[in-house]
């Protein structure tokens, strides 16, 4: 029970958190999700540990996700995420001698989906901020059939998700999640595991390349350059396929916004007003990061905790200097200037 509410606590939290990020967070098809069953969702990778936050807090429903082993590394780091649930999975980059480590992940997997819960994997094996499908891994694949091969009365579920951004690296950034259909695993089973796997896979990427924008790799500089010329919706990933498909024409695009001026302004008054968890982002976070794939994780990172902290300690300043009215005067004028900063 006291587990549940960490859980309930820390979403409620970083979903709060997300408010202020996103200038809009849309959320499609979240009705697929069967309820009572295991479920074993599927989705894209491109934002690194936000892809998870975002599957995390727009589903209804507690689940167990699959995640880099690297992050695991440090002792406590291991036991927080470790108390969200979530599972380190190995790749040939952690060593071929920690491999074997998945077996035991794979059969925690295989356990959770027997008791109808809810599994988060990102097949593609890897993040990577290009905006098609990457061919996935068969890790997923044995999850699914060493599950269903234990437990032949499993109902197992699979739900792809597409996850889409419509800047990535930039803030404030827009996020769409399209949930599809559930596909009942059981109909890839066959005395052929192998042909099973390869019609499995290639289901999956199919439904995953329409839930998200799929720029065909061998024309994909191209393509993407005019697409972004045209500044189409890249949350509307039906949108922006079809425009790909059609030749780039008659294609959705979105109209310059008239208030960029405004949001200008307003922008840099934000940072003076947080500006030493600025500096610190710039200064100190962002040029250690090795993988642009982690900006967006360790931006939110340093939003939804030095700001907070920060903001805390401004306004305790403030009201033993003046009096608890300025103080809140401030706390609030900063916050409603955030949300109007992003959602503008």
């Amino acid at each position: 029970m006291m587990h549940k509410i960490w859980l309930y606590v820390w979403r409620g939290y970083i979903r709060m958190g997300m408010f202020f990020y996103f200038r809009r967070v849309n959320v499609f098809g979240l009705e697929n999700l069967p309820k009572n069953q295991p479920v074993l969702i599927l989705g894209n990778h491109r934002n690194a540990l936000l892809d998870a936050l975002l599957v995390a807090c727009y589903t209804n429903r507690l689940s167990h996700y699959l995640t880099r082993a690297g992050v695991f590394k440090k002792n406590v780091v291991s036991k927080f995420l470790k108390s969200l649930q979530m599972l380190p999975v190995y790749r040939i980059r952690d060593g071929w001698g920690n491999l074997t480590n998945n077996n035991a992940i794979f059969e925690t997997c295989t356990e959770l989906l027997n008791k109808n819960k809810t599994v988060v994997i990102f097949p593609e094996g890897g993040h990577d901020l290009v905006r098609r499908v990457r061919p996935l891994s068969k890790g997923f694949t044995r999850i699914v059939f060493d599950s269903l091969e234990k437990y032949p009365e499993m109902d197992l579920q699979l739900v792809p998700v597409g996850l889409n951004f419509q800047e990535t690296l930039g803030c404030p950034d827009s996020a769409s999640i399209y949930y599809g259909k559930p596909i009942a695993a059981k109909k890839f089973v066959n005395t052929n595991r192998n042909e099973g796997v390869v019609n499995l896979k290639a289901r999956i990427q199919m439904e995953m390349a329409i839930l998200t924008a799929d720029i065909p790799k061998d024309t994909y500089e191209h393509d993407l350059k005019i697409l972004d010329a045209l500044n189409v919706n890249y949350l509307n990933p039906e949108s922006v396929n079809r425009c790909i498909k059609n030749k780039f024409e008659n294609c959705e695009t979105q109209k310059p916004s008239k208030l960029n001026w405004l949001r200008t302004i307003l922008k840099y008054i934000l940072i003076l007003n947080l500006l030493i968890p600025y500096v610190i982002w710039k200064k100190v976070a962002q040029p250690k990061i090795k993988e642009l794939e982690f900006t967006a994780t360790f931006r939110f990172a340093v939003a939804i905790t030095l700001v907070p902290l920060y903001l805390i300690l401004i306004t305790l300043i403030l009201g033993g200097v003046f009096n608890v009215s300025i103080a809140l005067i401030y706390l609030i004028s900063v916050l409603v200037l955030s949300l109007i900063t992003v959602k503008l």
